[in-house]
């Protein structure tokens, strides 16, 4: 059996260090075209085949409720950073696609994010760095 003491230990390292860092990395989307959100939205359906990704797909990599992230793609619709539309192989569905601008905003935007996350993740060496995905997939299931 884990010990219980150093479970909770670890798990409050691993939450104030996620946390601090994303404290940190938070400024890279001040005065840019998106929101963190909006860039976690591109993020999920420019990395889909054919830059489209099911709603509910983008909704599970959200850290907000199915409403939110419904209403978030509509207010992204009218900005013309992505497309909506029925899924045609799920009629209850719907699929989100990047438009071109949504891609290119977001290409740039993620060019200058993953300049300051490697920055802050320098701290760890890369098997450290390798450490740490395999040890957080595990704890996500997706080991």
């Amino acid at each position: 059996m884990t010990d219980r003491r150093l479970a909770v230990q670890a798990w409050e390292s691993l939450f104030r260090a996620q946390h601090e860092v994303f404290d940190d990395i938070r400024t890279d989307f001040d005065g840019t075209e998106l929101t963190q959100a909006e860039y976690d939205v591109l993020l999920t359906v420019t990395r889909a085949p054919r830059m489209t990704a099911r709603l509910r797909e983008v909704t599970g990599n959200m850290l907000i409720s199915q409403p939110s992230v419904s209403r978030l793609v509509e207010r992204m619709v009218a900005r013309g950073l992505v497309t909506k539309c029925a899924d045609p192989e799920d009629g209850r569905g719907s699929l989100v696609t990047a438009t071109e601008e949504g891609a290119v905003i977001f290409r740039r935007i993620a060019a200058s994010h993953a300049r300051s996350i490697a920055e802050r993740m320098a701290r760890l060496s890369d098997a450290e760095l390798a450490q740490l995905h395999a040890l957080t997939a595990k704890l996500r299931d997706d080991a």
